[in-house]
């Protein structure tokens, strides 16, 4: 398991991390639900490679800011499981496409909420706040 180290918390820190819930919801039900510490970092999938995750995508923020496909790795890699994304240069930004196993497949996807509220831009754009809650939620179409 990788380790990740903390950035330092201080007033004015860019970089410094925020506190948020991350839940998981595949189509059986609840699949991860607990809170953690994030920020934007760059992430690293078996199908998208490595690319920045950080806000900073697609020209969505000047510096870089918590976001919630950051706070799925995070959440992955700090409690022994996996996801995968694929990376769309056209977005600078990844699609999720499978988490603990479950793959959206050919009729469903991964959707993104912030506080119940669907994201309107890619999750390595969207900044995340102390306190909120991420969910990614597999979701038939």
């Amino acid at each position: 398991m990788t380790v990740l180290p903390v950035p330092r918390i201080e007033a004015g820190n860019p970089y410094a991390p925020v506190r948020v819930t991350v839940t998981v919801q595949g189509p059986d039900g609840p699949l991860f639900e607990k809170k953690i510490f994030t920020w934007g970092h760059d992430v690293t999938t078996t199908t998208g490679g490595s690319h920045k995750c950080d806000g900073t995508n697609g020209g969505a923020h000047t510096s870089k800011v918590p976001t919630p496909t950051a706070a799925l790795d995070h959440a992955a890699k700090r409690n022994g499981f996996t996801w995968d994304g694929t990376w769309y240069a056209s977005f600078d930004d990844y699609a999720v496409d499978t988490v603990k196993g479950v793959s959206g497949g050919g009729s469903a996807y991964w959707s993104i909420a912030v506080n119940g509220v669907p994201t309107q831009v890619g999750g390595c754009q969207f900044e995340i706040a102390n306190g909120d809650r991420v969910s990614f939620t597999w979701t038939s179409f």
